[in-house]
C-alpha cells in the first residue's frame, strides 16, 4: 500500500497494489470491490475511489486514513479508557449497521480492520471476507474475534457473527486483548496440522472456556456495559443480540439510564434530604417543646414546692404559737401561781432546793435527797397540776411539762422522771442563752429568760431525735403596783420532739433546718429519711446523721439553686434516694413578730417528678419517629425500586 497524491483533486490517497498478479485471487478482489461499491458514500467505511484492473500490477485507490488502525492504537496504549472505548464501539456498531442495512456482512471485524481518520473516528476497512446477506458462501474471520460457529468451513454467514466480533472488539479495547486469547491457547491452535484442525481446536477452546470476564474488572465498566459485552460474546448465538441495531439499542438504553441517574439519584436523595430536614426540624421542634414543657413543669413544681414549704412552715408556726400560748396561759394563771408559791414556801422543800442548786452534795446523797424531795406533799401538789395540764392538752399538744424555781431547780415534770430535783440553770430554756451550757454551769444572779422563747435544740438520747423547749418566766405582779418589778418565781415550759412539727407533711418531702446563731447552724432537725432510719436501726437514728448539715450557701434562694438542689443526706449510702438533683423551695418559720431561725425546705426529685416522664416521652417520640422514618424509607425504596425497574429497559 502506497501513499499517493491525486493530481486531479490534490488530496492524499492510498493505493493498494497487487504485485503478485499470478497468484491473485481475482474472485476475492472482485467481491471486495463489489462490497465497497455497495458502501460508497458511507462515512463509516473507508471509501473506494478507483480500480485499475488492467494495470500492471493491478490496484485500487482508497481514501487515505492517516491515523492508522485501532490495532496500532491498542499497541501503543495497551487499552483504552472506558469512555473512549464506548465512543469507538458505538461508531463501529453504527458503521456495521449501515453495512448490514445494505446487505453487507463484514465477517472479519478486528482492530486491524478499523482505521482512524483525521478526527480519530473509526472507519471500517478490508471487506475481503465480507458477504452479502443472501450469500451462502462460508467466510473465515480472525481467530479470537470470530464467533465459534463461524470457524466451520461449511457455516452459512450470519449477522450474529458480526455481533460476536463487535463484542470481541469492545473487549479488546477495554482489556488490551481479545477474549479467550492466551499464550497456551495460541500455541495449541498453531500446533494444528491443517486449517480444519485449527478451526476445530478454536471452536473447542471457545466452547470449553469459561465466559470471558476480565472486562468486569476494568474500573468504570458498569453492569449494563458488562452485560452488553457478555451478550455479544454469548457462546450460543441465539442468546446474542439478534442484530447490531439491538446492540445499539442496549447501548442507547444504558446511556439513557446514565443520563437519568442524576435525576434518579436526585429523586432518591432529594426526598431523603427533605425527610432528614423535616426530621431534624421536627426533632428540634419536639426538643424545644420538651424543653419548654420541662421549664413549665419545673415552674409549676417550684410553685407547688413553695406552697408546700409555706404550708409546712405555717403549720410549724401554728404549733409553736399554740405552745407559746399554752405555757403563757399557765404561767399567768393565779391558780397555778398559788400552787407554786405554796411549794416554794414549804421550808423542807426550800432547804432541799438550796442544796440542789449547788454542787456540794455527793451524787449518792443527792439521789437520796431527791427521793425525799419527790415525796414532799408541797411538791406533789405541783406535780399533780402538771399531770392534769398534760392530760388536758394531750389532744392538741404533745410534749412534757416542767417547772423550775427561780434558781433553776426542776420542781416538777409530767410525766415524772429522774430529772426532778436536778439543776437546770445551765439549760438555754432557763438562762435565755443561745446554747445550753455545760451541766453545773450557772448564769449570773438575776439572769434568766424574760419572755416566752424557743430553746436551743437538744438530743433525746433514746432515739437521737432532736427536741426543743418552749418556756416562759413565771412572774408575780407586785402588790405595790406597776412601779415595782414583778417577782420572778421560776420557769414553766414544755419540751417536745421537733419531728412532730413537720410529721404531718402528707408527701414526706419536708425537712426542718436550724439556722440560728450558735454551734448548731445548718443542723437538720427533721428529715423524711429519719422515719426510715428509726425503723431500720432498732428505733434509733445512727449517730453519723447528727453531723450532716445544710450549708447556708446551699439554701434554695435563686432559680438556679431551687432547680439544682442537692440534699446533704444524699452522700450517705442510706440516703441514695436523695442523691440526685431535686427541685426545692424554702420558707422561714416565724413566731409572732420574730424569726425563729428555723427554715422549712421542701424538695422533690426532678427525675421522679419530671425527668422520667420527659425521658419516656422522648423515648416514645424517638421510637415512633424511627418507625415513621423506617416506614417512609421502606415506601420510598419500594416506589423508587418500581420506578428504576420501569426505567431499566433491558435490551432484547
Amino acid at each position: 500500500v502506497w501513499v499517493a497524491l491525486d493530481t486531479n483533486t490534490g488530496r492524499q490517497v492510498a493505493i493498494k497494489f497487487f504485485a503478485h498478479r499470478g497468484g491473485l485471487d481475482w474472485a476475492l478482489l472482485s467481491r471486495e470491490v463489489e462490497k465497497l461499491v455497495f458502501l460508497s458514500a458511507d462515512r463509516y467505511v473507508v471509501q473506494l475511489l478507483d480500480v485499475g484492473w488492467n494495470a500492471e500490477p493491478p490496484y485500487y485507490v482508497m481514501e487515505y486514513v492517516e491515523h492508522g488502525s485501532l490495532e496500532d492504537l491498542l499497541r501503543r496504549e495497551g487499552r483504552l479508557r472506558v469512555d473512549q472505548a464506548v465512543a469507538l464501539f458505538r461508531d463501529v456498531a453504527v458503521g456495521l449497521l449501515h453495512a448490514h442495512g445494505k446487505g453487507v456482512l463484514h465477517c472479519d471485524l478486528k482492530p486491524a480492520n478499523v482505521l482512524l481518520d483525521q478526527d480519530s473516528q473509526p472507519r471500517l476497512a478490508d471487506f475481503g471476507q465480507s458477504r452479502l446477506s443472501h450469500e451462502q458462501t462460508p467466510a473465515l474471520g480472525t481467530l479470537f474475534y470470530m464467533a465459534p460457529e463461524q470457524a466451520d468451513p461449511a457455516a452459512i454467514p450470519d449477522v450474529r457473527w458480526d455481533v460476536y466480533a463487535l463484542g470481541a472488539l469492545f473487549y479488546s479495547m477495554l482489556t488490551g486483548a481479545p477474549p479467550h486469547r492466551s499464550e497456551a491457547a495460541v500455541t495449541e491452535i498453531e500446533s494444528a496440522t491443517g486449517l480444519d484442525d485449527r478451526l476445530a481446536r478454536y471452536r473447542k477452546l471457545i466452547e470449553q472456556s469459561p465466559p470471558a470476564a476480565r472486562h468486569r474488572q476494568v474500573p468504570g465498566v458498569d453492569r449494563a456495559l458488562a452485560e452488553i459485552i457478555d451478550r455479544c460474546l454469548a457462546l450460543n448465538r441465539d442468546q446474542r443480540f439478534a442484530n447490531v441495531q439491538a446492540v445499539l439499542d442496549a447501548l442507547a438504553a444504558r446511556q439513557v439510564r446514565r443520563a437519568r441517574r442524576p435525576l434518579v439519584l436526585l429523586g432518591a436523595i432529594g426526598p431523603a434530604a427533605v425527610l432528614l430536614l423535616i426530621s431534624l426540624f421536627a426533632w428540634w421542634s419536639f426538643d424545644l417543646m420538651v424543653s419548654e414543657a420541662d421549664d413549665s413543669l419545673q415552674e409549676k413544681l417550684e410553685e407547688s414546692n413553695s406552697y408546700a414549704a409555706k404550708l409546712v412552715a405555717e403549720k410549724v408556726t401554728n404549733e409553736l404559737e399554740t405552745r407559746y400560748a399554752a405555757v403563757e396561759e399557765i404561767a399567768a394563771s393565779s391558780r397555778f401561781q398559788a400552787i407554786l408559791e405554796g411549794a416554794l414556801d414549804d421550808p423542807d422543800l426550800a432547804q432541799l432546793r438550796t442544796q440542789f442548786a449547788g454542787l456540794d452534795l455527793p451524787e449518792d446523797e443527792r439521789e437520796a435527797r431527791r427521793k425525799e424531795f419527790v415525796e414532799l406533799p408541797a411538791r406533789q401538789a405541783l406535780q399533780r397540776r402538771l399531770e392534769d395540764l398534760r392530760s388536758e392538752e394531750s389532744e392538741t399538744l404533745t410534749g412534757d411539762w416542767f417547772v423550775t424555781d427561780s434558781a433553776g431547780v426542776e420542781l416538777a415534770r409530767a410525766p415524772a422522771d429522774n430529772t426532778i430535783g436536778s439543776d437546770c440553770a445551765w439549760r438555754s430554756w432557763f438562762s435565755g442563752a443561745e446554747e445550753d451550757g455545760v451541766p453545773g454551769w450557772r448564769p449570773k444572779a438575776g439572769e434568766h429568760i424574760a419572755k416566752t422563747q424557743l430553746s436551743s435544740v437538744f438530743l433525746n438520747p433514746t432515739d437521737n431525735r432532736w427536741c426543743v423547749a418552749v418556756s416562759t418566766p413565771i412572774l408575780k405582779e407586785s402588790e405595790h403596783g406597776a412601779n415595782e418589778p414583778a417577782e420572778f418565781l421560776g420557769v414553766i415550759g414544755m419540751t417536745f420532739e421537733v419531728g412532730t412539727l413537720v410529721a404531718t407533711d402528707p408527701e414526706g418531702r419536708a425537712m426542718l433546718v436550724d439556722f440560728r446563731d450558735g454551734g448548731k447552724g445548718g443542723l437538720i432537725l427533721q428529715h423524711p429519711l429519719f422515719e426510715r432510719l428509726i425503723k431500720a436501726h432498732q428505733g434509733k437514728i445512727p449517730d453519723r446523721f447528727l453531723d450532716y448539715r445544710v450549708d447556708v450557701k446551699q439554701l434554695p434562694e435563686d432559680r438556679q439553686e431551687r432547680r439544682n438542689y442537692v440534699d446533704p443526706l444524699g452522700v450517705d449510702p442510706e440516703g441514695q434516694d436523695y442523691r440526685n438533683r431535686s427541685l426545692a423551695s424554702r420558707a422561714i418559720v416565724g413566731i409572732r413578730t420574730g424569726n425563729t431561725g428555723w427554715v422549712v425546705i421542701v424538695q422533690e426529685s426532678y427525675e421522679r417528678a419530671i425527668g422520667s416522664t420527659l425521658d419516656n416521652l422522648r423515648r416514645t417520640a424517638w421510637d415512633k419517629g424511627l418507625l415513621a422514618m423506617a416506614l417512609i424509607a421502606a415506601i420510598s425504596t419500594a416506589v423508587w425500586g418500581f420506578v428504576i425497574r420501569a426505567l431499566w429497559t433491558r435490551p432484547t
